[in-house]
């Protein structure tokens, strides 16, 4: 099974975060990523990229939801 791996994109914007961020964003982790990042299967700043992506594509996601149900409520 192939590990994901966060964008340059992503891997950049982690690099970026102060240590709250950081912190804040490595508190919200679920599923199998704070394990391999506990296990040391990789690096905090993947972790924190990943972690990045998967916040973006949740938001994505909920926006489109929230649109949707806008547009119905408008009929």
């Amino acid at each position: 099974m192939a590990k994901k791996i966060a964008s340059e994109e992503y891997q950049e914007n982690a690099k970026l975060l102060n240590a709250d961020e950081a912190e804040r964003l490595l508190s919200r982790m679920t599923g199998k990523l704070p394990k391999r990042l506990d296990k040391d299967k990789m690096s905090k700043e993947d972790a924190l990229a990943l972690q990045l992506e998967i916040e973006d594509e949740h938001l994505n996601e909920w926006r489109a939801k929230m649109a949707k149900i806008n547009s119905e409520s408008k009929k």
